[in-house]
């Protein structure tokens, strides 16, 4: 029967500065920490001791029925999240590098308030499993830069997010059942995901959206090239009003308009669109706007902000991107477990 270590991030902020410090163990912004091969742990900073929740509490039972062996955590940092994950790890290998367990009988829940909070277990995930590009083994996927990484069962704790505010596992269709997820544990299937790497550091789960609207819920015009590939869906001298940067459909819509169609967080593509607001004349003179929104899909995605800063929502987390940032895709990188 398999171990099964059910964990807990020691708070719900997602805001940058909140727990965890530059590392943000409970979702904070990926701008807080831009330096990949930062090691500190980022565990200056700690949450309020809380206590497991119900839907927690009722998982860890129905595992125990089962028979299997439940261990559960509540991690305030970094460091806490990382000592979790070690459990993950394979043998030692000839290279020095730590790789995965495949045949591990450790299995991981993570019980999440928000797409934030599962970005911030992912993201320690990579960390410690990604090699350094002049480390890279023969045996890593050739259009990935890191191993296949476990499978990680998703709990959620707000059933708000599986209804009209549709959170990652709702998107995916994963169970919200505490006993469903047991069982998924532990007679299901891994389901093999594409994972959104970035330059600051960081991953993307569902996707990202970029722009902001006025007190009135007016968008506001910004400037940026972005680039899909060897497409260029705009040079920054226009306006924008959006920039949806999609792995699944979180950020597929905005207000009454579709930004992306049928986003695929399993098609080796990132998808992205620009809103462009158009002034065109009718036959009688007038003018009015249009909104325009080009679309393209591809393995990689840089936005380069023109001009101040540019408010972002990633994963639910926001931030503001001064500086070039860039996400590509790691196809069939994380997994899911599913009934």
């Amino acid at each position: 029967m398999y171990d099964v270590v059910l964990l807990t991030l020691g708070s719900e902020r997602d805001a940058p500065g909140g727990c965890g410090g530059g590392g943000a163990c409970c979702g904070g912004a990926a701008e807080a920490d831009p330096d990949p091969t930062d090691q500190t742990g980022g565990d200056t900073e700690h949450c309020a001791t809380e206590r497991p929740r119900v839907p927690v509490l009722a998982c860890a039972d129905a595992l125990n029925a089962r028979g299997a062996r439940v261990e559960t955590v509540t991690a305030r940092s970094d460091a806490e999240i990382d000592a979790v994950l070690a459990r993950l790890d394979g043998p030692a290998r000839a290279d020095g590098l730590t790789w995965p367990d495949p045949d591990g009988k450790t299995r991981l829940v993570v019980a999440t308030a928000s797409d934030g909070q599962l970005r911030a277990v992912l993201r320690r995930l990579v960390r410690r499993y990604a090699p350094a590009p002049s480390r890279r083994p023969a045996d890593l996927p050739g259009d990935r830069t890191l191993p296949d990484l476990p499978p990680v069962a998703v709990l959620p704790l707000d059933p708000a997010r599986g209804g009209t505010q549709r959170d990652l596992a709702a998107q995916l269709g994963l169970p919200r059942d505490p006993a469903a997820v047991a069982a998924a544990v532990l007679d299901g299937t891994p389901r093999r995901l594409d994972l959104l790497r970035n330059d600051a550091g960081s991953v993307t789960l569902d996707g990202a959206l970029l722009g902001a609207a006025d007190d009135a819920g007016r968008p506001l015009q910004w400037r940026a090239r972005v680039e899909v590939d060897d497409t260029i869906l705009t040079d920054g001298d226009e306006p924008l009003l959006a920039c949806a940067v999609g792995n699944a459909g979180g950020y597929a819509t905005l207000d009454d308009v579709t930004l992306l169609t049928a986003p695929d967080p399993a098609d080796g593509q990132v998808a992205v669109a620009v809103a462009v607001p158009v002034v065109v004349r009718s036959a009688l003179g007038r003018k009015r706007v249009r909104l325009e929104v080009r679309r393209a899909r591809g393995r990689a995605v840089s936005v380069l902000p023109r001009e101040g800063k540019v408010p972002y929502l990633d994963d639910g987390v926001e931030g503001e991107l001064t500086r070039k940032r860039s996400w590509w895709v790691e196809p069939g990188a994380w997994a899911v477990w599913s009934s």
